[in-house]
């Protein structure tokens, strides 16, 4: 069977991680094009790939009849114009989260989506990650009876410039939506409500753009499960994401910080190596992420993510962000199960 002729649109850190996969050592696909409009950055990531075209406008790959399918990783705010641009060019789309940057726009993108009938899936890693996959095989299984309370901690090492902050929508929606969507997914179950709590502790400029660098959310679930759900930008140690679900017969713990299984032991003590950056953690989850994107297009099958789920996380992180503004008030989140996707 013939590859799939994939662009990647945008190259910052994750947008050149997708293109080297895609070019590497994701099966099935064709790195045919990579578009970015830094001047030189198409050029040379081109040029390093070996990849037949470049552009420095993203409508050339959209427009380009060669193309099947579209890898999105540019600016949040221009996610919605492009993913419906794609689609009515019949292209298929792989975009990073979120979907957009506002519910009125997803809900055009999801319409437009539907219309056109193509595949969209939207990259919450998580769900591929060879552990947090077990641990969805185990609680099908399961092996820890009825999961009724769930536990996430993502914690960044350092917090982002000022520059970064000021368009990021804050630690809700750029650090919790990750965890929001995989206790989604993990506990088969709708999150019903939220109360978002932070502080600024430890970076005082990002006070000035409504931002807290420590934050934790207390979720409920439609079935009378609850939650706790941790976002740090205060991690000197190193990225740190762990879950632990407890259910009614056991429990299940999920991470780890150990980059390497070796432990270094002499006068001075014991000591590891802890997992650096996001990408190094879920390495293998954003390659699996894109093979699986190829599958589903081949076999014309529903996203494990799709732009409906990333619309709700997009929700819940928002009522998030309100309830903290509202100094933590308990909000409840709209729609229900059936309207939405099956887990």
């Amino acid at each position: 069977m013939n590859e799939l002729n994939i662009a990647v649109l945008g190259l910052g850190r994750l947008g050149c991680a997708h293109a080297r996969n895609l070019s590497q050592s994701v099966k099935g696909a064709n790195l045919k094009m990579v578009a970015d409009p830094l001047e030189g950055k198409a050029e040379s990531i081109a040029k390093e790939l070996n990849v037949p075209k470049w552009s420095e406008n993203p409508l050339d790959a959209i427009q380009d009849e060669a193309i099947d399918a579209i890898v999105i990783v540019t600016p949040t705010n221009t996610h919605g114009e492009m993913i419906i641009k794609a689609a009515e060019h019949g292209k298929h789309v792989f975009v990073e989260k979120p979907l957009t940057d506002t519910l009125e726009e997803a809900d055009k993108v999801i319409k437009v989506i539907e219309e056109k009938q193509i595949i969209c899936q939207v990259g919450f890693m998580r769900r591929f990650d060879p552990a947090y996959f077990d641990a969805k095989q185990r609680i099908l299984a399961g092996e820890i009876g009825k999961p009724i309370y769930f536990k996430g901690i993502t914690r960044d090492q350092g917090c982002p410039p000022a520059s970064f902050i000021k368009h990021s929508g804050g630690a809700f929606l750029d650090i919790s939506i990750h965890d929001y969507d995989i206790a989604r997914y993990l506990m088969d179950d709708e999150i019903v409500s939220v109360a978002g709590h932070g502080r600024v502790l430890n970076y005082p400029y990002i006070a000035e753009y409504g931002d807290v660098d420590q934050a934790i959310s207390y979720v409920e679930f439609k079935s009378g499960a609850v939650g706790d759900i941790e976002a740090s930008r205060n991690s000197p140690y190193g990225h740190d994401i762990r879950t632990e679900i407890i259910g009614t017969e056991g429990s299940l713990f999920i991470g780890t910080l150990r980059n390497q299984d070796v432990t270094v032991m002499n006068d001075n003590g014991s000591t590891y190596e802890v997992i650096p950056d996001f990408q190094t953690r879920f390495g293998d989850a954003y390659r699996i992420e894109l093979e699986e994107f190829i599958k589903t297009i081949r076999a014309n099958e529903k996203p494990r993510v799709t732009a409906l789920d990333s619309k709700i996380n997009m929700q819940i992180a928002l009522i998030a962000t309100d309830s903290f503004n509202q100094q933590g008030e308990k909000l409840h989140v709209g729609g229900n199960k059936d309207e939405q996707v099956k887990l």
